[in-house]
């Protein structure tokens, strides 16, 4: 089992960067795929980027290829996703997400830990 912790959203212009970071406990963090999602006010969650288990593998939502950066640190337990050129349409609660497969995984109910999620705001 793994608990998730989100930290490092905020408000920021539009052009703008913010990095968002997950914090994972547990000793086998190395062996979960994990996934960033975000879900604004009346919207599904949605996928925005997941990173294999050694983090040789990365996968992006097309709205965000090109600018946002998913990355870990096993010896840390950490997972990032660094944003940038942030547009208004990027608002969103953040989720950290894990599961403990070699699979990349890109819908919601593919992964089995949750963190709470940390507010992304994005002004024009």
């Amino acid at each position: 089992q793994v608990q998730l912790v989100e930290s490092g959203g905020g408000l920021v212009q539009a052009g703008g960067s913010l990095r968002v970071s997950c914090a994972a406990s547990g000793r086998t963090f190395s062996t979960y795929t994990m996934g960033w999602f975000r879900q604004a006010p009346g919207k599904e969650r949605e996928f925005v980027a997941a990173i294999a288990r050694t983090g040789d593998r990365t996968y992006y939502a097309d709205s965000v290829k090109g600018r946002f950066t998913i990355s870990r640190d096993n010896a840390k337990n950490m997972v990032y996703l660094q944003m940038n050129n942030l547009r208004p349409e990027d608002t969103a609660v953040y989720y950290c997400a894990a599961r403990n497969s070699a699979v990349i995984y890109k819908t919601p109910n593919d992964y089995d830990y949750w963190g709470q999620g940390t507010q992304v705001t994005v002004s024009s």
